[in-house]
């Protein structure tokens, strides 16, 4: 089953789509993913109104996260490409829960703090249930995937040496199209993994190339922190990032980063700089 959440006269509804029909949960589930896989899942969807997806506006499918742990250095050949050391445990850093937004919107630059942004598909985890903290999260307690794009301005990054707000701006964490439940998308492990810009393919994987998998970062990132339905955790890019390239292949203004994973979907997000955006 996938989950979206769309505008529907102007507010976020949540719809349930099986079989490839997408019908709109009632007003009851207001803007909440979780309680609609759940409520999916018991059968009840079946009754909903069928809605037709291409009619809406799509958003982020996670109204919110109370937190957003990300994974640096995942992959063999982009921990390779980048220089540094492969990590003997998971790399992790924050991104602030403001920088989510839709799957197809505009990413808004602020081209007056940087000129270096770049581009990193991931997958990411939707938490379902509260876990954590003394018992280590394990995979019954995703409730869901999605694809994310850990949009990074490189020269805030590494300027900063603390990665949080480089990686933080309004609109860097581009998400979705959907959430895919885990009994749809199967074991995390085995999926192609992409990227392109404008067209070009400029990262290709599969997901079973990760250097710590989704049970370890699980466990790692949750021992000791509780984590909280509907926070999310990013597992890491796969190498031909434009930052470690050479030349550099930094984003431009207008340019579209297309990016997903086999099994969820894609994300098409505009870069744009605010200094060009006209009233």
């Amino acid at each position: 089953m996938r989950i979206a959440r769309v505008l529907v006269d102007g507010q976020p509804r949540i719809a349930a789509i099986e079989a490839d029909v997408a019908r709109l949960a009632p007003d009851t589930h207001a803007d909440d993913a979780l309680a609609v896989i759940e409520s999916a899942g018991s059968g009840e969807s079946s009754s909903w109104p069928p809605v037709d997806l291409a009619d809406h506006h799509l958003l982020a499918p996670v109204s919110g996260a109370g937190k957003i742990i990300a994974v640096g250095l995942n992959y063999v050949d982009h921990t390779a490409e980048t220089g540094f050391a492969q990590p003997e445990r998971p790399l992790t850093f924050a991104k602030y829960s403001t920088s989510l937004t839709g799957p197809f919107d505009d990413v808004i630059v602020p081209d007056h703090l940087t000129q270096g942004v770049d581009f990193e598909a991931e997958l990411a985890l939707v938490i379902g249930r509260r876990c954590g903290g003394d018992t280590p999260a394990t995979l019954d307690d995703v409730a869901a995937y999605t694809v994310a794009n850990d949009v990074s301005a490189r020269d805030v990054q590494f300027g900063d040496v603390q990665w949080t707000r480089g990686k933080s701006f309004d609109t860097f964490t581009p998400l979705g199209p959907w959430l895919v439940t885990p009994d749809e998308f199967g074991s995390p492990a085995g999926h192609r993994i992409y990227a392109d810009v404008d067209g070009e393919r400029l990262q290709d994987d599969d997901t079973a190339e990760m250097i710590f998998d989704v049970p370890t970062i699980l466990a790692f990132v949750s021992d000791g922190v509780t984590l909280e339905p509907g926070d999310l955790v990013l597992t890491g890019t796969p190498a031909g990032a434009g930052g470690f390239r050479t030349p550099p292949r930094y984003l431009q203004h207008g340019e579209t980063v297309v990016a997903g994973v086999e099994g969820i979907g894609e994300l098409r997000n505009r870069f744009v700089h605010r200094s060009r955006i006209t009233a």
